[in-house]
């Protein structure tokens, strides 16, 4: 009886060598199809004709809709997050064919804002490393970058002050967003905890890790500085220091790791925003932000919120800022469902403006995938 079983399961498994082959005729296939891919991204760029730079060929609407279809099509053994990277970096790739996208971040090299770039716009996109959130402005505003990516809020620590205060005066449009899962770790040059007299990190990621760092390292000196990767190059220079940072990090300056993931909160994720020179039409499945100036008046918030609220229109987030210029009055960020261009939003931001507050589309943009 067990001799049958034994025979069975011979013949039940299959031969390595034409596993192996079949695998490489879908490789050849799948490389074929991209070259197709390749050649008709090109002919777009031919139909549109010749503009002025790889900005103009860039569609995030179009993107958006290519990658749902992908994660609509998938049942699997892929997961959509890996099927979604993989099909970006191919459009990515494609989109480079007529010239990199330059993407303004927050630097330097090694940074979570480098590794939301690569995630939104893929690693053929020509990364910019800046010294601050306001250079990345700066820098897309004055087109010495197509884009600039920057963080607006974190799940736990909430929103990042200075990119809310500069959209108070900037010019640019919110084009996208991306949301990344956050995973800190602790690292250093000897990789070893007892070596370690004082730990380099932002202060955001330092708040992350605050009960890690109570329960493990409570008397140990934190230095605040203006980055991770900024932490992490100060940490390769000295035995006795340690950096909170990512592990993009860690490859990039040559740190081993002491310990992580060290986040407090598991669902860790920050939200950064596309900023861009320009607005783009409707993908589908859009999100707007919007920025609120109302009169000091009873119920001023209240009428801004009302018609949209009548018309169904779902709020995801409201902050306030002090409006500069007014003295104790305030701004409200405001981000809806919706486009600004479609109703039922397009009717409701119109009844707004006929209040007489001013009401300033930051920009309509894809919801993140993923």
């Amino acid at each position: 009886m067990a001799k049958k079983k034994d025979e069975k399961a011979s013949e039940a498994k299959p031969d390595l060598g034409q596993v192996r082959e079949q695998i490489d005729g879908i490789d050849r296939q799948i490389q074929e199809l991209i070259a197709q891919r390749a050649q008709w991204a090109h002919q777009v760029g031919k139909a549109k004709g010749k503009l002025a730079a790889a900005v103009d060929y860039y569609r995030p609407e179009r993107e958006a809709q290519v990658l749902r279809r992908v994660v609509d099509r998938n049942d699997g053994p892929l997961a959509d997050e890996v099927l979604v990277r993989l099909f970006r970096e191919v459009m990515s790739a494609c989109l480079a064919q007529q010239e990199p996208l330059k993407i303004g971040y927050l630097g330097p090299e090694g940074t979570f804002s480098q590794q939301a770039v690569h995630k939104h716009f893929g690693h053929s996109a020509h990364g910019l490393p800046l010294s601050s959130i306001e250079e990345v402005f700066e820098a897309v505003a004055a087109g010495d970058a197509d884009f600039g990516v920057v963080p607006v809020e974190n799940s736990g620590q909430g929103t990042i002050q200075m990119t809310l205060d500069l959209f108070l005066t900037s010019p640019l449009r919110i084009c996208g967003e991306v949301e990344l899962r956050i995973n800190q770790f602790l690292l250093s040059r000897t990789g070893r905890i007892e070596d370690v007299d004082r730990i380099y990190s932002h202060p955001m990621s330092l708040a992350q890790c605050a009960g890690w760092l109570r329960a493990n390292l409570p008397h140990i000196e934190r230095i605040s500085v203006s980055s991770n990767a900024e932490a992490a190059r100060r940490t390769r220079k000295a035995d006795d220091a340690a950096a909170i940072a990512g592990e993009s990090a860690a490859h990039v300056y040559g740190l081993k790791k002491i310990a992580g993931p060290i986040e407090d909160r598991s669902d860790n994720t920050t939200r950064f925003m596309v900023v861009g020179r320009q607005s783009f039409p409707s993908s589908g499945h859009d999100r707007t932000s919007l920025l609120v100036f109302i009169h000091d008046r009873p119920g001023a918030l209240y009428g801004v919120l009302e018609p949209l609220a009548r018309r169904g229109i779902s709020m995801n987030r409201i902050e306030s800022r002090p409006a500069h210029g007014h003295l104790w009055q305030y701004a409200f960020f405001i981000d809806v469902a919706g486009h600004c261009d479609e109703s039922p939003l397009k009717d409701a931001l119109a009844e707004i403006g006929e209040k007489g507050d001013e009401v300033r589309v930051l920009g309509s943009y894809p919801v993140a995938i993923l």
